[in-house]
Formats: structure tokens, sequence, C-alpha cells
């Protein structure tokens, strides 16, 4: 027989709750504590928490002291998604996650005419602001025009940046990096209305 399950999670977040993982366990195999190892599938157990749509990826084993051990990987949301009346978070491999009614994450906010744009490039984008640690920080929100035009708005200042297509992300953010390290030391930079960074050989402003 079992004892009681070990329910561990190999990240921070708390989309899911250990309850939730154990309710999983109950709703397939009642009280967990009772079952035999020989009865106990334990593909079956991991397909049911790898079901939930907080869950990136379970696995499940028994260890030698008779314990049900689960280690629980759960999604990484990079972007929230506000389309229409809906919202939900994309997550990095660029699936569609639902909220948590027990963690909001602190991610890019998308609206707009989404489907404007490629999900392949958007993700890409995501992605790639996701991994930056400075644009993490700085970019708080994206919309998409309904000509697919990518607008975002920085943390620190209130001037829009024209981002254009999901294209020559690298390039485009490297350019917005040189002018941000330049543009500090001008008081000016306040003045900003926009950013453009469409053209990949400059990076083109207006004033308010």
């Amino acid at each position: 027989m079992f004892n009681e399950p070990i329910v561990l999670f190999a990240d921070s977040e708390n989309f899911i709750t250990k309850d939730n993982v154990n309710k999983l366990l109950i709703q397939n195999y009642g009280n967990i504590t009772g079952v035999a190892k020989v009865q106990l599938d334990l593909n079956k157990v991991e397909k049911s928490i790898d079901n939930n749509p907080m869950v990136d990826k379970a696995e499940v084993y028994a260890t030698v002291d008779g314990k049900l051990k689960a280690i629980v990987t759960q999604k990484k949301p990079v972007a929230r998604i506000f389309s229409g009346t809906k919202s939900y978070y994309l997550d990095y491999k660029g699936n569609e996650m639902p909220l948590s009614d027990s963690e909001t994450a602190r991610v890019l906010l998308v609206s707009g005419s989404i489907d404007k744009v490629d999900d392949v490039k958007l993700k890409a984008l995501l992605d790639y602001i996701y991994d930056d640690g400075f644009l993490k920080k700085n970019i708080t929100g994206m919309n998409i025009t309904p000509l697919g035009t990518i607008m975002m708005r920085s943390r620190s200042y209130d001037y829009e940046i024209v981002f254009g297509q999901p294209i020559n992300i690298d390039r485009k953010f490297k350019n917005y990096k040189a002018f941000l390290q330049d543009a500090v030391k001008d008081t000016l930079i306040e003045n900003y209305k926009t950013i453009n960074l469409k053209f990949t050989q400059q990076v083109v402003c207006t004033k308010k």
C-alpha cells in the first residue's frame, strides 16, 4: 500500500496547487493511500495530471519506501492575451493557458487584432522579450493594429514603440537598446511621442 502521496513542483509558480494535484489523483483512484502498487498505473496517473491546462509535464513514480511521488512542471506564461471578450495566457510553447484562481502572472499584456499576426512569429517575439531580462522588465504592453502593426508600451516612459511586423526581431531590439543608451543622457527623452523601430537601419523618433 502507498502512504500519503508527495507532490513537488519543479518551479516556483502557483498556477496549480498541491491540493489540486492531490484532487486529480483522488478523482482517478479514490483514496490513493489505499491502492496497492500492482493496481496503480503510473502512466495513467501522469496523464491525468498532464491533462490539467496549468501543467506542462508530470512525472509520477513509487519510491522504495512505499510513497507515491509526483513532480509537476507547470506551464510558463509569457503573455496575457486580450482577444474580444476572451482573456488567457500564452505559454512559452505557444499554447493557450487559462487564467489561474491562485496566482496572477506578471507578464506582457497583448491586445488588439491578434489574428492579424502569424502565430509562430508572435510566439517568437513574445519568447524573445521573455528571455531578455531588460525587455521583460521594461516592455509592459503590446497592441496589434488592424493592419498587423505591433505597438508596444514602455514601463519607464510614456512614448509608444512602433515595432511594425514581428520580423528582424533581434536587430530591432538591438537598435532600441542602443537608442536608449544614448537617449537616457538626453533629458529630451521625456518629450518623445513615438519610437519607430520599423526601419532596421535607424531609429526614428517623433516628439509630442
